[in-house]
Order: structure tokens, then sequence, then C-alpha cells
């Protein structure tokens, strides 16, 4: 299970089945590539010397970045109206990445570790993985989580939804390296805002219970063929009305592949 899986099974046990069991294809989005983009510069950007990395030194790992993405993935261009549509889109980009040097100085940092993935067992044998953007290790081994966001910054009522990935993550690196990260930080480039947060372990032995619940419930839902619908606002925005009773769609039959599949999640009986 990694951060993003968990969180669509807390937002809607449909679409978690429809985008994990079924496995669906899903339209891009326009944010999303863009944000595949600066991620990809961000993380290019520490092959450079300390000294050059500067935001025109940035800004010149933009073209490559976005060719490479568009190579990969040549239906992104479907996405847009015209030229002007990309010049306005790469500006966007240009513009995230200019907000990254008023938040933090790169030539300051040596990341011990970017795009690294994770992947531990919990004790009850519950898989969990994920892709951690970018991982600092202090001289006395203290690490700090950094994960960047293309996004705005949440509001306090969704500060605790933002820190749920970071925690998963932290929990991880604990269990892999027998010490938990001392620092999470989210860097939100849209709005320029930085979220830190110093865990401790009694959150992360809280989260650890809170996904074995979760994979529970997982189970249940699995072994009935039963993954409900939740309505909320976010439904605006989901690539599976068609599929969804709540919007009058059919919901295909499980594949039991898929199904068999999932309950791979656990190594060990529950």
């Amino acid at each position: 299970m990694s951060p993003s899986r968990a969180k669509d099974f807390m937002q809607c046990p449909l679409m978690f089945r429809l985008r994990t069991v079924d496995r669906l294809p899903e339209p891009g989005s326009l944010a999303t590539h863009k944000g595949t983009v600066v991620h990809g510069v961000l993380e290019r950007l520490y092959d450079l010397p300390a000294s050059e990395r500067l935001p025109q030194a940035a800004l010149e790992l933009l073209p490559g970045q976005w060719a490479s993405h568009r190579e990969k993935n040549p239906e992104v261009m479907d996405l847009f109206e015209d030229a002007d549509h990309v010049e306005t889109w790469l500006e966007e980009a240009r513009r995230l990445i200019r907000t990254y040097f008023t938040l933090e100085n790169p030539q300051r940092l040596e990341p011990a570790e970017r795009e690294l993935f994770v992947q531990t067992e919990t004790g009850d044998g519950l898989l969990l993985r994920g892709f951690v953007d970018r991982l600092d290790v202090a001289p006395d081994g203290a690490m700090r989580v950094v994960d960047y966001k293309t996004g705005r910054s949440p509001g306090t009522r969704f500060m605790e939804e933002a820190l749920f990935q970071m925690r998963f993550y932290a929990l991880v690196l604990w269990r892999l390296r027998g010490r938990a990260p001392a620092r999470l930080q989210l860097v939100y480039l849209k709005d320029g805002r930085v979220l830190t947060h110093d865990p401790r372990l009694a959150e992360l032995e809280r989260t650890e219970t809170r996904l074995a619940h979760l994979w529970d419930e997982v189970e249940d839902c699995a072994r009935n063929g039963s993954f409900h619908p939740r309505r909320s606002r976010l439904c605006d925005w989901c690539a599976f009305q068609a599929q969804c009773p709540l919007f009058g769609g059919t919901t295909p039959q499980v594949p039991d592949d898929g199904i068999a599949r999932l309950l791979t999640a656990r190594r060990t009986a529950a």
C-alpha cells in the first residue's frame, strides 16, 4: 500500500477499487503533467555542483525535462488548445521553479537521496511502499523528509490530511533504518509556503495502527466484492463518474485477478 492508495480508499472505496483493482485508465491533467516535469527539474538540479545551483540553471533544465516527458507521454499534447497554451503552461512551470529558490537555498544542501523508493513490512505483514522526493541526512544522522508540491498549501482544516502522507514515509523509514526522521517538510510551490512537522514516535505508532485498520477494511471490501462509493465535494473532479451509481453510472463486475493481486499486499494472515 502506498500513501496515495490509502488516501484513495479513505476518500472513496469505489474510486480505490476502480483505480487499484480494475486499473481503469484515467485521463491525465495538465496540472499532473506539470507537477511531474517540475519535480524532474528539481531532482536534476542537485546533479549540478553546489555553486551552479542557481535559478537560471534550473530554468535551463526545463526544456530538456519537458522534451523527455513529452516523448514518454505524447498524449499530453492533446490537452493543449494551441501553441500559446503550451507557452502559458511552461511559464507557469517556470514560476514554480523560481518560487522554489525563495523557499530553499540548494547551494547549501546536499541531499542524501532523491526520488528514493522505500518499502517495508509492518508487524502484521502489511507491505508499505512509496517514493520520497528528497531525503536529507545531517552529520549526526538526523533525517529530514522533503516533499515538493506544485499546488497550494492546505488550509488548517486539511492540514492533517497533508501530514498523513509524510507520517506514512516517516513510518517506513523508521522501520527500515531504526531511526525516525527528525523533520517532515512539505514545500508548496504554488503559494510559496513550507509546512514542517517534527514527528513523535507515538504518532508513527498510531499511523501504523491506522493503516492496519484501514487495510482490514480494504480486505473486507475485497472479500465481499463490495466497494461502496462515498460522496464528497471531490466527486465533481472524479474520472470514474461513468462507473459510479451516484452519477447514474454502471459499476463493472469486480475482476477476480485484481482482487487476488490486491490481497498480496498483506503477506500474512490478518
